[in-house]
C-alpha cells in the first residue's frame, strides 16, 4: 500500500474516532440531561424559607434547622412511568434526617412508593428505605446499605411503574421489584401519583430506632436535587378512578413497553447481588445498621 493511500485511511480513521466521540458525548448529554427548569413540572409544597434555586433554577437546595425542613412537589399527577431524580444527600453528622423522594396520592386507601434516605453519624453508612402502599395498606419496608457515599456526589434514584411492576433502582441497578400479583390479591397501586420530595426531622424513628437523635450544631442540613424532567403518564383528573389508569397503560408509552415488564438476566443478578451484600434484615432495623 502505497503513503497516499496510507494517509488516507488514517485521515478517514480519524475522522471517524472524532465523530464516534462527538456521538458518545451527545448520548451522555441527552441521558444525563439536566436543563430543564424546576418551575417547569415542580412547586414548592412547604418550607418557602428552606429552599433555594441554583444553577438558574436547574437546581434546588433543601435546608432543615430547628425551625422547619421543606418540600417540594410535581404539579401533576401521573398514572404510569419511569421517574428519576438525581439528588446528593446532606453530609457529614446526619443521624436523624430523612431525605425522601417518592410517588403519593391521597386519601385513605392512597398508594405511595419510597425512597427515603436515613440519615447517620459522620462515617456510619446511611440506609435506604423503600417502601410500597397500595390501597392505603403499606409496612412493606425494606432497607440496603448503599454501596457509596451519597452526600459526596449526585446519584440518579428512579422508579419504573407500568402494570407489571415496580422497580426501584440506584443509578442504572435495581435495588427492588415489587410485581403485581393483584391476581392472587396482593394489592399493587392504581390510583395517580405526585411526585414529592422533602427534607425532614425524623429523629424519633429514623437512626438506631431513634436513639441517635439530630446533632443540631450541624444545622442546617442541605439536600441537592437535579433532573427536573418528567417520564409520566399525566393524569388531568387524578380523583377519577373509573377508568383505572388504563389510558396509561398504552404501549405508546415507553416504559410500558416489553422491555420494562421483567428485569433482564444482568438486572436480575445484579439485584441478587445487592440483596446478599447490603440489604438489611428487618432484625437490624433498630440496631441502625
Amino acid at each position: 500500500m502505497n503513503t497516499t493511500n496510507t494517509g488516507k485511511m488514517q485521515y478517514h480513521f480519524s475522522i471517524l474516532a472524532l465523530l464516534s466521540i462527538f456521538f458518545f458525548f451527545i448520548r451522555v448529554g441527552f441521558a444525563d440531561d439536566n436543563t430543564v427548569k424546576f418551575d417547569e413540572n415542580y412547586v414548592i409544597t412547604w418550607g418557602n424559607d428552606h429552599v433555594l434555586s441554583l444553577n438558574q433554577d436547574t437546581e434546588i437546595q433543601l435546608s432543615m434547622d430547628k425551625s422547619s425542613g421543606a418540600g417540594f412537589g410535581s404539579k401533576l399527577s401521573y398514572g404510569t412511568g419511569f421517574f428519576n431524580m438525581r439528588m446528593k444527600l446532606p453530609d457529614k453528622d446526619s443521624a436523624g434526617v430523612v431525605t425522601a423522594y417518592y410517588l403519593t396520592s391521597k386519601g385513605k386507601k392512597h398508594g405511595e412508593l419510597d425512597f427515603e434516605f436515613l440519615g447517620n453519624r459522620e462515617g456510619k453508612p446511611i440506609s435506604l428505605q423503600t417502601n410500597v402502599f397500595a390501597g392505603g395498606v403499606g409496612n412493606r419496608e425494606q432497607r440496603v446499605i448503599l454501596w457509596f457515599d451519597p452526600s459526596a456526589d449526585f446519584h440518579n434514584y428512579r422508579i419504573l411503574w407500568n402494570q407489571h411492576q415496580i422497580v426501584f433502582y440506584v443509578d442504572d441497578i435495581p435495588i427492588r421489584v415489587f410485581k403485581n400479583n393483584t391476581n392472587i390479591g396482593v394489592g399493587y397501586p392504581s390510583q395517580a401519583m405526585k411526585i414529592e420530595a422533602s427534607l425532614w426531622d425524623g429523629d424519633s424513628w429514623a437512626t438506631d430506632g431513634g436513639q441517635t437523635k439530630i446533632n443540631w450544631s450541624m444545622a442546617p442540613f442541605k439536600a441537592h436535587f437535579q433532573g427536573f424532567d418528567i417520564s409520566g403518564c399525566p393524569k388531568t383528573d387524578p380523583n377519577n378512578n373509573n377508568n383505572n389508569n388504563e389510558d396509561c397503560f398504552l404501549p405508546e408509552h415507553w416504559w410500558n413497553s416489553e422491555k420494562y415488564w421483567a428485569l433482564d438476566s444482568k438486572q436480575k443478578t445484579d439485584l441478587k447481588n445487592i440483596t446478599m451484600r447490603f440489604e438489611v434484615g428487618d432484625d437490624r432495623f433498630m440496631a441502625g445498621a
